[in-house]
């Protein structure tokens, strides 16, 4: 069994005072105070035990805003859903991929098995081995795929770290390009420097700040509504570019993306022409083939809230299917058995 939801281990929920509920305020608004407003609440035997607060932005088909909730405007960490606008980057510099191996250098992925693989079959193509990654050594997401490493004896490693195939793709982008391996992470490093123009181009705004993402690579900061726009673009793209590429790969390998078990892979296989990609803190963005798009952050960092908070958005943008139903409420357990549930909050 992998763990649910998310590419990092969920913080402890800000569960603050009660309020009195969220309100669509627009592109730009946030809640009374200047708090984001509740998008997800716990319920458990019958009692709100927890609210999370957040922001959502959807794009209508046309590319103006078809309904917003919190702050949209102002710049988040979107953490990996920034992983498409970097393999698209890859793509740019010369990258050589595609199919399950660039959906796996788009990836978050869970660490198992077939993911390693992956990324030493990356390596391999550009004569590098996993000593030239420069991502942390970590355990599997995937429950099974931990547990068979600890009763093998194995330790962490960098290929099982769920952004291993991002860094692989971007070692190979590297050698691809004739640029240096081993300061691939630098932020003034050429392609570190073509991901930033890269995501600028993609979601049409400025980078607002560059910061250290959990895996060691330069992060760039951008609003709810410039990844939304982006993601757009990539899904409008012809598909023999780079955008169109990137997006191929992950629709039609979202394993490689995710996980076996995970709800954004379950999300990208049921619904038709969806591409989607989560990241730590609680982001989340999808994108419709028609140009329809939803991204979201999840105040407290919480990764349960994200997908039905997801599902809500995306129901409300006219999206349907059992997979939506599905994830539109999670379980809450006690004594193991269901005793409640998560439900999105005025989406």
């Amino acid at each position: 069994m992998s763990a649910p939801h998310g590419t990092e281990p969920a913080e402890p929920a800000d569960t603050g005072p009660a309020d009195t509920g969220p309100v669509d305020t627009g592109p730009a608004g946030t809640g009374a105070g200047g708090a984001s407003p509740v998008v997800a609440e716990v319920v458990r035997s019958g009692f709100v035990e927890c609210r999370h607060r957040g922001s959502v932005v959807a794009l209508a088909a046309d590319g103006s805003v078809e309904f917003a909730v919190g702050d949209v405007t102002g710049p988040c960490y979107p953490r990996s859903a920034n992983k498409p606008m970097q393999a698209t980057a890859m793509l740019r510099a010369g990258l050589d991929l595609d199919g399950e191996l660039l959906a796996l250098a788009t990836a978050s992925h869970s660490g198992e098995a077939f993911h390693a693989d992956g990324v030493r079959r990356i390596l391999r193509g550009v004569g590098l081995t996993e000593a030239a990654l420069r991502c942390p050594p970590s355990w599997p997401i995937d429950t099974d795929a931990l547990h068979a490493r600890i009763a093998g004896g194995e330790r962490p490693d960098r290929a099982t770290m769920n952004c291993s195939g991002k860094h692989a793709g971007m070692l190979a982008a590297c050698v691809s390009a004739g640029w240096p391996v081993e300061t691939y992470l630098d932020p003034a490093h050429p392609l570190q420097v073509m991901i930033r123009e890269t995501v600028e181009d993609l979601a049409a705004e400025k980078v607002a700040h560059t910061g250290v993402d959990g895996c060691g690579a330069p992060l760039f900061a951008l609003s709810l509504t410039g990844l939304a726009r982006a993601f757009r673009t990539m899904v409008l793209a012809p598909p023999d570019t780079p955008e169109g590429r990137v997006v191929a790969a992950v629709r039609a390998h979202p394993r490689w993306t995710s996980g076996t078990a995970r709800d954004e892979s379950a999300l990208i296989a049921a619904v038709p022409g969806i591409f989607a990609k989560s990241g730590a803190e609680g982001c989340y963005a999808a994108a419709l083939d028609d140009g329809r798009a939803v991204t979201l952050k999840i105040d407290d960092g919480s990764q349960r809230a994200r997908p039905v908070v997801m599902a809500a958005a995306l129901r409300r943008l006219g999206v349907s299917g059992s997979v939506i139903d599905e994830q539109l409420t999670a379980e809450v357990r006690g004594g193991g058995m269901a005793v409640g549930e998560i439900r999105s909050v005025g989406i």
